[in-house]
């Protein structure tokens, strides 16, 4: 395991947190960022009484999130097989949204021309798509993939509005998926307080 892929991992533990469970949130009770469901299919029992609950996602340890965040949303999934300039963003959504982290690249690589099937699984032709589009695009492909994710976010929250408090504060800036997204984003493509409110008051 290179030492930049586990720094990533703890990059990402360090945005996800402790323990939460927040109603609005459909993923349900999360600690460092694994949800109840994902330790339900994985069966971690850490109290070993026959069922996987809230009570589990409380015991597990930062140590254990970090090996389900290599394991099942990095290696298993096929980030590593990205181009590296894309495979932090990849990776953080991969932890913060499933197959959506894979779908929102397989839809820019659509735009940029390539012929690859929206399905939210890396295989061969998404591989070979995101290695063509990289060598296209050496100096954008990240900051263009962080901004689809942007535009993901605000979808889901138009769609959605218990989840605008993820992308808005209480006092109107920016909320943390939106900090999340441009975190991976050129500060020249960061949206402007102005810029941001404008794309908000829709929502108002």
């Amino acid at each position: 395991m290179s030492d930049r892929v586990m720094q990533i991992a703890r990059e990402i533990l360090d945005r996800e947190g402790g323990f939460v469970n927040d109603p609005d949130d459909p993923g349900g009770a999360t600690n460092h960022g694994v949800t109840i469901h994902t330790m339900r299919r994985l069966g971690l029992d850490l109290d070993g009484d026959g069922d996987v609950d809230m009570a589990d996602v409380r015991r597990l340890s930062r140590a254990q999130a970090e090996e389900i965040f290599l394991d099942h949303y990095f290696h298993r999934p096929r980030i590593d097989d990205l181009p590296e300039g894309l495979q932090a963003s990849v990776f953080d959504m991969q932890v913060n949204a499933g197959a959506n982290a894979v779908k929102i690249l397989q839809r820019l690589l659509g735009r940029m021309g390539q012929a690859v099937t929206v399905d939210g699984a890396i295989g061969p032709r998404t591989i070979r798509a995101a290695h063509v589009a990289q060598a296209a695009a050496p100096d954008h492909l990240a900051d263009a993939y962080g901004i689809a994710r942007r535009n993901y976010y605000f979808a889901l929250a138009d769609r959605r509005p218990e989840s605008r408090k993820y992308c808005r504060t209480r006092a109107g800036g920016k909320g943390g998926w939106i900090h999340r997204a441009e975190a991976f984003i050129a500060p020249r493509f960061h949206l402007s307080d102005a810029g941001f409110k404008a794309r908000v008051a829709a929502w108002d």
